[in-house]
C-alpha cells in the first residue's frame, strides 16, 4: 500500500541513507518505501534544484558533493525578480565576506594559484587592448573565486558563487567603458602582486579600494 506524500522525505533519505552515491531508481524506492513514483519525482525535482543530486539516463540518480550555491541562487534570483534593489543588498554581503575572509583565503594560496591569478590578469589586459575590445567578465569572476577557493567553508563559497551568477543575471557583465575596465584590472593586477609578495595587509587595502571603485560606478 502506498503511503501519503509526507511519509517519506527524499532529501532526508539522501542525507542519512546508505553511503553509496549511486541511489536506487524511483521504481526501487517506491517499492521499498511504499511511496508513489509521482511523489518521489516531485521530491527528486526539489533535490535537483538544490544541487543535491544529478540524474542521467545511463547512470541514474547520483548524490553530489554538498554545495550551498544552488539554494542561495534560487532564493536570490527570486528576490531580484521581485526587486532589482535586492542585488545591491546582496553585493554588500559579498563585499563584507571577501574583506573578512581575505587573510585566511590569501594565506592558503599556493605558488600555482598565484601563477593562475597572474595568467587571468594577463589575459584580461590583452582582451582590453585587443581589436575589438572584449570585456573580461569570465576572468573577473574566476579571479575573485580563485582567491577564496581554498576556504574550508561551503557556505562562504556558495554565497560568493551565487553572487557571480546574480551579477550576470542583472547584466553587470556588459560593457561599462574602457576607462573603468582598465582601472578595475589595474586594481586586480596590484592585488595579485601583493598576494605574490605575501603582503596580505596591502592586498587587503587594495581590495577595499577595489570595492570603493565599484561603489563609485553605482553612484
Amino acid at each position: 500500500m502506498l503511503k501519503d506524500a509526507t511519509s517519506f522525505d527524499f532529501i532526508k533519505y539522501l542525507a542519512t541513507g546508505n553511503g553509496s552515491d549511486r541511489l536506487p531508481s524511483l521504481q526501487e524506492l517506491s517499492a521499498e518505501h511504499g511511496v508513489s513514483i509521482s511523489v518521489l519525482r516531485e521530491q527528486l525535482q526539489v533535490a535537483r534544484a538544490l544541487g543535491f543530486v544529478e540524474v542521467r539516463p545511463r547512470t541514474g540518480i547520483k548524490r553530489l558533493p554538498y554545495t550551498f550555491a544552488p539554494a542561495v541562487r534560487e532564493s536570490l534570483f527570486y528576490a531580484i525578480d521581485r526587486d532589482q534593489a535586492a542585488f545591491a543588498s546582496f553585493s554588500d554581503v559579498r563585499r563584507h565576506l571577501e574583506r573578512v575572509y581575505w587573510f585566511e583565503a590569501a594565506n592558503r594560496l599556493t605558488a600555482e594559484d598565484v601563477a593562475h591569478l597572474r595568467s587571468l590578469v594577463k589575459r584580461a589586459e590583452e582582451m582590453l587592448k585587443g581589436e575589438p575590445i572584449r570585456v573580461p567578465h569570465a576572468e573577473h569572476r574566476e579571479l575573485h573565486l580563485a582567491i577564496y577557493q581554498h576556504l574550508q567553508n561551503p557556505f562562504v563559497i556558495g554565497l560568493l558563487e551565487a553572487y557571480w551568477e546574480a551579477y550576470e543575471q542583472v547584466g553587470l557583465n556588459l560593457y561599462t567603458g574602457l576607462e573603468y575596465q582598465l582601472h578595475v584590472w589595474d586594481s586586480h593586477h596590484q592585488i595579485v602582486e601583493a598576494i605574490a609578495e605575501k603582503d596580505f595587509v596591502r592586498g587587503h587595502q587594495l581590495l577595499v579600494g577595489h570595492f570603493d571603485l565599484i561603489d563609485k560606478r553605482s553612484e
